[in-house]
């Protein structure tokens, strides 16, 4: 008996860790976000390499660039590039305000449109509903339409939600 339930847990745990990832297969280029309050991004895709940037900032956007198992390159909003394991990252969809002046959050996707706030440059934010080169973004519940060419996190042709 002992030596059917060896086989049938192996098994088990192997399927579980093949079901682990935090995001299902997709076709690279595509953008992602940091879930982990602490992930290690590293010069190949293992453990076993070395550790190169260690963020400690979940919903930081970054770009996946390379899938191999459940390692994914990635690309952060610096440029710098690297290999993080899946379980570290999430489809969540956010973005950091770029460039060197505030974005003005508005009330809708027009420029007239009275502005609601303004978001500092490297604030991040959620983004949803993103087309015609506006997303909403929020900002821990305070959110307004933002041009997509203030945000890096989003294509300037991609339409989100």
């Amino acid at each position: 008996m002992r030596a059917i339930l060896t086989p049938i847990l192996l098994l088990v745990s192997l399927l579980a860790l093949n079901g682990a990832s935090a995001q299902p297969q997709r076709h690279p280029p595509y953008f992602a976000s940091i879930s982990a309050g602490r992930a290690m991004m590293r010069t190949g895709p293992g453990q076993n390499y070395p550790g190169t940037w260690l963020y400690v900032r979940p919903d930081l956007p970054i770009r996946v660039i390379e899938i191999y198992q459940n390692w994914r390159k990635v690309q952060d909003p610096e440029g710098t590039t690297g290999w993080m394991l899946v379980n570290l990252l999430s489809d969540r969809r956010t973005a950091i305000v770029r460039g060197s002046a505030a974005a003005p959050m508005h009330e809708s996707p027009d420029p007239g449109a009275r502005v609601r706030y303004r978001a500092a440059p490297g604030v991040v934010g959620r983004v949803s509903r993103c087309g015609g080169g506006w997303c909403r973004f929020d900002v821990h519940g305070r959110d307004g339409y933002v041009r997509i060419d203030s945000l890096w996190g989003v294509g300037p042709d991609e339409t989100v939600g």
